[in-house]
C-alpha cells in the first residue's frame, strides 16, 4: 500500500504541478492583456469563485474520498454510498443559487462594479463545479490519480486558452478572459467516462454495512469540513478581499493577489498529496493500524519543511526580479516579504497534512476549531492598523496565521492521534 500511495502521489503531483504552472500563466497573461482595473476585477472574481467552490464542494470531495477508500480497504468494492453525498452536494448548490439570486445587486454592483457578465460567470462556474468536485472525490476514493490529475489539468488548460485568445487577438476584453473560469469545470468532466470504463465488474449486491453513511452522518462531516474550507480560503484570499475594501487605491488588491499566488501555486500542487493522502491514511488505518499512518504523516511533514526552506531561499535571491518579469504592474515586491509568504506556505502545507490525518480519523470537528481560530486571527490582523503597507501586512499576517494553524493542528494530532 505504501508503494501504491507513493506512486499515486507522484502521478497526481505531475498533473497538479503542471496545473499550478498553467494557472500561474493564466494570470500572468491576463495581467499583460488587461489594464490594472480590469485585471483587479478578474482576480477578485477568481478569489470569490474559489472561496465559494472550495467551501461548499470540497467537503463532499473529502467525504467521498475517505468513505470510498475506507470501504475498499475492508474489501467492499461495489455499491459505494453515493446517495447521501449527492443530496448534500445538491443542497449546497441550491443554497448557493438562492443566495446568489437574492444578493445579485450587492454582488454585481459592490464586487464587480456593475458588471452583469462577471456576475453571470460567477454563478454558472460555481454551479458547474458541483459536478467537478464530486468527480474528484469519487476518483480519489478509488485512487485513480492519473484521471484526477487529468481532470484538474484540463480545467486549468481550458481556462488559459481564453486568456491566450485575448493575447493573440481572437477575442478581447475582460469578459473573454473571465469566461475561461466558467468553461473550465465543464471541460474537466471529459475524464469521467474514462473512469467508468475502469470500474470492476459488479458482483452480488452486498448487505448494508453497519454504520453505513447517511445524510446525518455525512452532513456532520461535511459541515466541519465546510468550516475548514472557509477558514483556508480566508487565509488564501482574505487579504485580497479586505485590501479591496480598505485600500485607498483599489488596484492594490491586485498586487496583494499577485503576492499570494506564491502561496496558491504550492497549495494547488499539495492537492496532489492531499488527494492521495486522505484515502491512503483512511485505508491504512483500517488495514494496518495507526503506527503506519503516523509514519506517512512524518515523512510528508519533513518533505514539506525542506521544500518551504528552498522556496524561501529562492525568493530571497530572485523574488523581486521574478515578480517584475511575471506581472506588468507598478508594485514593488520586497524580497523579505516574499520569503515570509514562502515560510507561511510551509506552515500551511504542514497544517494541511495534519488536517488530513485528523479527517482520516474522523476528528473533523476538532480540526475545524483550529482552522477557525487561525482564520479569525488573520482577519483581525488584516483590519488592525498595525502595518500601514498593505502588501507587507498581508505577507506578515499570512505567515503568522499559518504558523498558528500548524501549531494548533499539531496539538490536535498529538492529543487525539
Amino acid at each position: 500500500m505504501s508503494s501504491g500511495y507513493g506512486r499515486g502521489a507522484r502521478i497526481l503531483s505531475v498533473g497538479i504541478a503542471t496545473t499550478g504552472v498553467v494557472t500561474f500563466a493564466y494570470f500572468s497573461v491576463a495581467s499583460h492583456v488587461l489594464d490594472d482595473a480590469d485585471y483587479k476585477a478578474v482576480s477578485l472574481l477568481w478569489s470569490v469563485l474559489f472561496v465559494t467552490v472550495s467551501v461548499i464542494y470540497r467537503p463532499i470531495e473529502q467525504l467521498l474520498s475517505r468513505t470510498i477508500a475506507d470501504r475498499r480497504a475492508r474489501g467492499l468494492e461495489h455499491d459505494h454510498p453515493l446517495r447521501a453525498p449527492l443530496l448534500i452536494q445538491g443542497g449546497f448548490a441550491l443554497a448557493f443559487a438562492a443566495a446568489a439570486l437574492a444578493l445579485r445587486g450587492p454582488v454585481q454592483d459592490g464586487l464587480f462594479d456593475g458588471s452583469a457578465a462577471l456576475y453571470r460567470i460567477l454563478v454558472v462556474a460555481v454551479l458547474a463545479y458541483a459536478a467537478s468536485y464530486f468527480a474528484r472525490g469519487w476518483l480519489a476514493g478509488h485512487q485513480w490519480f492519473g484521471l484526477y490529475g487529468g481532470l484538474v489539468f484540463l480545467e486549468a488548460t481550458s481556462r488559459l486558452l481564453f486568456a491566450l485568445a485575448v493575447a493573440v487577438g481572437i477575442a478581447e476584453g475582460q469578459t473573454a478572459v473571465a469566461l475561461g473560469m466558467a468553461a473550465a469545470p465543464f471541460v474537466s468532466l471529459v475524464v469521467v467516462p474514462l473512469a467508468f470504463s475502469r470500474r470492476p465488474a459488479a458482483g452480488e449486491r452486498r448487505e448494508r454495512a453497519a454504520g453505513e453513511l447517511n445524510v446525518a452522518r455525512g452532513g456532520r462531516f461535511a459541515v466541519a469540513v465546510l468550516a475548514i474550507m472557509l477558514a483556508e480560503q480566508t487565509l488564501v484570499n482574505g487579504a485580497v478581499l479586505t485590501t479591496d475594501l480598505t485600500a485607498d487605491d483599489a488596484v492594490v488588491a491586485g498586487f496583494v493577489f499577485n503576492v499570494l499566488l506564491i502561496a496558491r501555486a504550492p497549495l494547488q500542487l499539495f492537492q496532489a498529496v492531499q488527494g492521495s493522502l486522505l484515502p491512503h491514511l483512511a485505508g491504512l488505518e483500517a488495514r494496518a493500524g495507526r503506527a503506519e499512518a503516523d509514519r506517512a504523516v512524518r515523512v510528508t511533514v519533513l518533505a514539506i519543511a525542506g521544500f518551504a526552506l528552498a522556496v524561501a531561499t529562492g525568493l530571497l535571491a530572485l523574488g523581486p526580479w521574478a515578480m517584475d518579469v511575471l506581472f506588468d504592474d507598478a508594485a514593488t515586491y520586497g524580497r523579505w516579504g516574499l520569503a515570509l509568504v514562502a515560510l507561511g506556505v510551509g506552515f500551511h502545507l504542514m497544517a494541511g497534512t495534519l488536517n488530513q490525518a485528523a479527517l482520516a480519523r474522523d476528528h473533523a470537528g476538532r480540526a475545524a476549531a483550529a482552522w477557525v481560530l487561525a482564520a479569525a486571527a488573520f482577519v483581525a490582523w488584516l483590519v488592525a492598523p498595525v502595518v500601514d503597507d498593505e502588501l507587507l501586512r498581508a505577507e506578515v499576517g499570512y505567515m503568522g496565521a499559518a504558523a498558528l494553524l500548524c501549531a494548533s493542528l499539531s496539538y490536535v494530532y498529538r492529543r487525539v492521534g
